[in-house]
């Protein structure tokens, strides 16, 4: 059992919970977000604090208590995942990496030029915002995802390091910024 879903999750100021049904919505500064529940898992709100607890009542036999237990872990970070991300925000920065490498705005659009023969335009999903900058000591161009949704950052990020990912041997890609490439020895002579 997850030691954290123990403990309640502290409400900050600011951010408004609402359990209807099977689905929680958590609004806060920064915008909404709502999450369907497992049936496995209820949530109650008392106090300014939510806890998270397994529902006993759908249980159907003895081995579905692990499994509770195991969602109630779970959905207990999902919604601490998801109020810091309404009063917060998460992000993730990647780093372009190689000669005539380069990545830009148009818009709400990324464009990369990653040695292929053409550019690839990536379009963000809604609630992403996408910033490119150079960076004055390595020269790569960082590219910063950023939004309110973990998962949906997160999924971003992996899907614009997925267009060219780090080469073992020169170390050219796109990376995370604080991703470290173990490099490779080429063929001797």
């Amino acid at each position: 059992m997850s030691r954290l879903a123990k403990k309640p999750i502290e409400i900050p100021k600011g951010v408004e919970i609402k359990v209807e049904g099977n689905t929680v919505t958590v609004k806060g500064p920064k915008g909404t977000l709502t999450r369907e529940l497992h049936p496995f898992v209820r949530i109650e709100i008392e106090d300014g604090k939510v806890w998270v607890k397994p529902n006993m009542e759908v249980r159907k036999r003895k081995s579905d208590e692990r499994r509770m237990k195991a969602f109630q872990g779970t959905f207990w970070s999902h919604i601490r995942n998801m109020i810091i991300g309404v009063t917060k925000g998460y992000e993730k920065k990647l780093a372009v990496v190689g000669i005539g490498y380069r990545a830009s705005n148009q818009g709400r659009k990324l464009i990369l030029n990653l040695g292929y023969a053409h550019p690839i335009e990536f379009e963000p999903p809604e609630g992403i915002n996408i910033t490119t900058e150079r960076d004055p000591r390595t020269n790569w161009t960082v590219i910063t995802v950023s939004g309110i949704d973990k998962e949906l950052v997160g999924q971003t990020a992996a899907n614009i390091r997925s267009f060219r990912e780090p080469d073992p041997y020169k170390g050219k890609g796109v990376r995370y910024l604080d991703e470290i490439v173990r490099t490779k020895v080429g063929k001797k002579v």
